[in-house]
């Protein structure tokens, strides 16, 4: 009966056992109902979660894309036109301007040459070959260049005299020749035995492409050098041998050769260094014995590294000439392309005789070409001051570098590699900043469009072909191997919601008149791109306002978070970074894009209304006094949240876990008022932004109390030009952090000094009631600009980056002749 039974009871277990089974099924299948509901829901949430990643990340791959697509209308620099047919006159140049002394063409894989040298001292010496100002130079620069065909450069270091200098002779299908002149010499004469000796190196590369024959005079003298490279066809290196003086006579020398495969051009310094030898002997007839350090084939790592100098792939060749003599001594170096054989005909080789004849020509013409443009003698500067500003101009132009490359961009990906790119630019300075800045490079082209027309608007057709799809360009330029290596990693990345000061319309401006036609259809496409940029990213909370986005996020750290993107980095802004800032400078510069948009549209023929209507509410000035005017201040300034009691004080985090070390004491930000919507409390250079862009009409009420800001000795006024920040604000001079001094925070810099002196001037030409006061303004801020930088160039040897409103003496990198070279054109009177 257990196993079922039989009769009544057997039936009713029977029963009862089919019942619970299918009970048991029920559930069971109840169960699996459930869990395939379930799986099915999970799978649909699964679906949906992958859909929605990769609908997140096709976003973030498209807007990666986007970041780095260039923008779509034709290309401002029409293809082909910088080759050596179609530009031979600008094909080769002094486009490294990281370097002492070299050229190479505007190519992607350049053939490239330099100079670099060595004063023979125990232990070595000091290798030079790429600017640095840890050399300690007490100078160097150009004295005379042209843009183009010549230049004369002088270096002092340590009691060496050189001077270096370049003719270029137009001929051929590949850019024609050039020919380098060195001259060496010391100082100071010693009494105590034989000069020094000196090194110079004379080296040829190859980038990833072409051949290099070196030959070879008695075994060990490098003579020569042929080769031949896709853009260049065949082309002969001569180096001749060194001379008491240029009229030939014979000098005594050692030669040394390096033929190595080239690590990359970043790295040559390193792989000279790295072939240093002192087991050589100097042995002059009749003169002591001496040994010295010269590059050895024997020493280094097979080819390419050194002791100190990882192998790695190489990527082209070097032949590297060296010599070794006791000043004064002057070598010559010739460059001759195949093709120009023609053209050389009945001319002779460009060296000796024939080269100081062409450079004597070329002298010539500059300083005529000079005074028939700027006139400082028809104003009477005297020659040393009409030299300076010679000076001022060729080391402006003798920084234009040539740059290809990609930059790194930070994407909703990560850093990506923006496109390949070309650039022309000048740069700001050739030690510290030896690549192109937006910002920098419409002050530069100022002066550019002054001297040489057709180059500044190449130079600005450079810049708007770096446009992405979007509009944006990015504010620093860091293109090429070469250009890397001079950057710390952090400061690589581009950030692509960071603008810059529109400059370059300023340099555009000047050019306007004279451009062709044919130019400006080419760029207006970008410029409108460029400024909708400015108008979709930067616009403020309220009409006709704009804010400048990526300040500093980490607000404790800074006494003031800098905005780098205004390119007056720590000028003291709202102390909260917040979305309802209005920022005053920014909102001058649309007014400005807005007024040159309507120009250009003009000349071409297009609708312009539209641009002349915002450029007129931009620059209205009771709306302008609404949004910007701060009656506590009694001047123009920035609104935004922002606390009048901040400072910088010393914490000691604690230890990350018992019995640890504390962390270093740091400087963090103590508010000491909460912040509230307001006007910032800074009376400096923005504030005089309606003044710089010439928005404030002559007649304003507001105009007095601007001009008495800047002739105020408490507030902007200096024997040396305005200060960046009056001396009655809260943040004059004040660090903004621990390892962060003032910068914009009371230094007097140039390119403002000028844009002020360029306004003073309209204003006093214009009538009004302050016609007489501007007028006064003006001559005294001019002669006090001109003075300044005149003896600091004098009592130093260098334009520099800024300059102390209390002493006047230079600061920051030098030689800095970006923008401080428009004290040219301030003497010049030239706006």
């Amino acid at each position: 009966r257990r196993r079922g039974g039989s009769g009544v009871e057997g039936a009713r277990e029977r029963t009862r056992e089919r019942g619970a089974r299918r009970e048991r099924d029920q559930q069971q299948q109840q169960g699996h109902g459930r869990g395939r509901t379930a799986l099915a829901v999970a799978a649909v949430a699964l679906t949906v979660a992958l859909g929605l990643a990769a609908v997140a990340e096709w976003n973030r791959w498209s807007a990666a894309a986007r970041l780095v697509t260039p923008h779509p209308a034709p290309r401002a620099v029409p293809p082909g036109s910088t080759g050596p047919l179609a530009s031979p006159q600008r094909f080769w140049g002094t486009y490294r301007p990281h370097v002492y002394f070299g050229m190479k063409t505007r190519s992607p894989q350049s053939l490239v040459t330099g100079l670099m040298w060595l004063q023979q001292r125990e232990g070595g010496g000091s290798l030079r070959h790429t600017c640095e100002q840890s050399d300690g130079l007490s100078r160097y620069g150009w004295l005379m260049h042209d843009g183009e065909s010549f230049g004369v450069q002088e270096i002092r270091d340590e009691g060496l005299w050189l001077k270096t200098e370049f003719v270029k002779r137009p001929g051929g299908d590949h850019g024609g020749d050039w020919s380098w002149r060195v001259t060496a010499q010391t100082e100071v004469e010693s009494a105590a035995g034989p000069a020094p000796l000196l090194s110079l190196f004379f080296y040829v590369a190859t980038d990833e492409q072409g051949m290099l024959q070196p030959h070879l005079e008695n075994g060990t003298r490098l003579a020569a050098v042929t080769g031949m490279t896709e853009e260049l066809g065949s082309f002969t290196l001569t180096f001749f041998r060194p001379t008491n003086n240029t009229k030939g006579d014979p000098k005594y020398a050692s030669y040394n050769l390096l033929d190595a495969p080239s690590p990359g051009l970043s790295l040559l310094t390193e792989l000279v260094r790295s072939h240093l030898s002192n087991r050589f002997l100097f042995t002059p007839p009749g003169g002591p014995r001496r040994r010295f350090f010269a590059v050895d084939s024997l020493g280094g790592l097979p080819g390419v590294g050194g002791p100190d100098l990882p192998p790695s792939p190489p990527r082209g060749r070097v032949l590297l000439h060296q010599v070794t003599l006791e000043p004064p001594a002057t070598l010559e170096v010739t460059f001759e392309s195949g093709s120009a054989a023609g053209a050389r005909e009945g001319m002779g080789r460009l060296a000796g005789a024939a080269l100081s004849s062409a450079l004597a020509r070329h002298m010539a013409a500059f300083e005529q070409r000079f005074e028939e443009t700027f006139g400082l003698a028809q104003k009477g500067f005297p020659a040393p001051q009409r030299q300076f500003a010679q000076a001022a101009l060729s080391e402006l132009l003798g920084g234009v570098g040539y740059f290809h490359g990609r930059s790194l961009v930070q994407s909703p990906r990560g850093p990506v590699a923006g496109a390949e790119a070309m650039l022309l630019t000048a740069v700001p300075s050739r030690s510290f900043f030896p690549r192109g800045f937006l910002w920098d490079e419409g002050f530069h082209q100022l002066l550019v469009a002054r001297w040489d027309p057709p180059l500044a608007r190449e130079v600005l057709a450079h810049w708007l072909d770096l446009m992405n799809a979007d509009g944006w360009i990015p504010r620093e330029q860091i293109l090429g191997e070469e250009a890397r290596a001079k950057v710390p990693p952090e400061f690589l990345l581009q950030h692509p919601g960071t603008a810059n000061p529109p400059t370059l319309l300023l340099a555009l401006e000047r050019l306007l008149p004279e451009a062709p036609t044919s130019y400006l259809h080419r760029l207006f496409p970008r410029l409108r791109a460029w400024v909708d940029w400015f108008n979709r990213t930067q616009a403020g909370p309220l009409p006709l306002t704009f804010r400048w986005r990526g300040r500093d996020a980490d607000a404790e750290r800074f006494l003031n978070p800098k905005t780098l993107a205004s390119g007056l980095d720590d000028y003291p802004r709202a102390s909260h970074p917040s979305p309802n800032e209005r920022h005053l400078d920014l909102r001058c510069w649309m007014a400005l894009a807005a007024r040159m948009l309507a120009a250009v549209a003009e000349r071409l023929g297009e609708p312009a209304d539209g641009y002349r209507a915002v450029a007129q509410a931009l620059a209205d000035n009771a709306l302008l006094e609404q949004l910007h005017w701060a009656p506590e201040l009694g001047a123009f300034a920035d609104y935004g949240n922002h606390s009048a009691d901040v400072t910088l004080r010393w914490h000691q985090p604690p230890p990350e876990a018992p019995g640890k070390t504390p962390p270093a004491p740091r400087m963090v930000r103590e508010v000491r008022e909460a912040p509230q919507p307001r006007f910032v409390e800074a009376l400096g250079y923005v504030s005089l932004f309606p003044v710089l862009l010439e928005l404030l009409r002559p007649d304003s009420p507001r105009l007095p109390a601007v001009l008495a800001a800047m002739r105020s000795e408490r507030q902007l006024w200096t024997p040396f030009g305005l200060r960046s920040l009056a001396t009655n604000s809260p943040f004059y001079m004040r660090r903004n952090t621990q390892h962060d001094p003032p910068y914009w925070r009371g230094s007097v810099w140039v390119n403002i000094n000028y844009l002020a002196l360029r306004a003073l001037r309209s204003y006093a030409s214009a009538q009004g009631p302050q016609q007489e006061r501007a007028a006064e303004i003006y001559r005294e801020l001019r002669h006090n600009l001109i003075a300044n930088l005149y003896r600091q160039f004098t009592e130093s040897g260098f334009l520099w980056e800024h300059y102390n409103d209390r002493s006047g003496r230079g600061q920051g990198c030098r030689p800095f002749a970006g923008w401080s070279a428009l004290v040219v054109l301030v003497m010049a009177e030239d706006y």
